[in-house]
């Protein structure tokens, strides 16, 4: 049986999946191609240091995830349009359902910091990380 961490993680997973086109992946490294309608990529993050009640005992988490947004295109201008409509269908989904199905107390993302990459060879990326951050607690730290 997953952990609370980790079902809210998947919950999280399926969610940025139904962002229309877009290729979605978890943990894994940025592939060669990055697809036409874009590439989101999530990494777990850091939970950090919980805040803690007693009884019952709990433990509260702003758990910082990351979503690697990828774009590429041949101009300037086509990657911008790309990029944009990437983050607006990410935001239509994380604000769709704030609580993950009631996993998380709150879902909540963070302004990007857009970089344009020159590929050797290829065309260019616009790519950013947005922060997510996870409200939720557990019973346990190792949930």
């Amino acid at each position: 049986m997953p952990t609370p961490r980790e079902t809210i993680l998947q919950a999280l997973l399926a969610a940025l999946q139904t962002v229309p086109g877009a290729t979605v992946l978890r943990g894994t490294i940025l592939p060669e191609r990055i697809p036409p309608a874009g590439l989101l990529i999530l990494r777990d993050g850091d939970p950090g240091t919980p805040e803690v009640t007693l009884s019952p005992l709990q433990y509260h988490y702003e758990h910082r995830t990351e979503i690697e947004v990828i774009v590429q295109g041949k101009t300037p201008a086509t990657r911008d349009v790309a990029f944009d409509v990437l983050l607006a269908e990410l935001a239509t989904v994380l604000t769709a359902d704030r609580t993950l199905g009631g996993l998380c107390d709150w879902v909540e993302a963070e302004a990007p910091q857009p970089v344009d990459l020159p590929v050797e060879g290829a065309e260019a990326l616009k790519a950013a990380i947005v922060p997510i951050i996870l409200t939720y607690s557990t019973a346990d730290p190792l949930g």
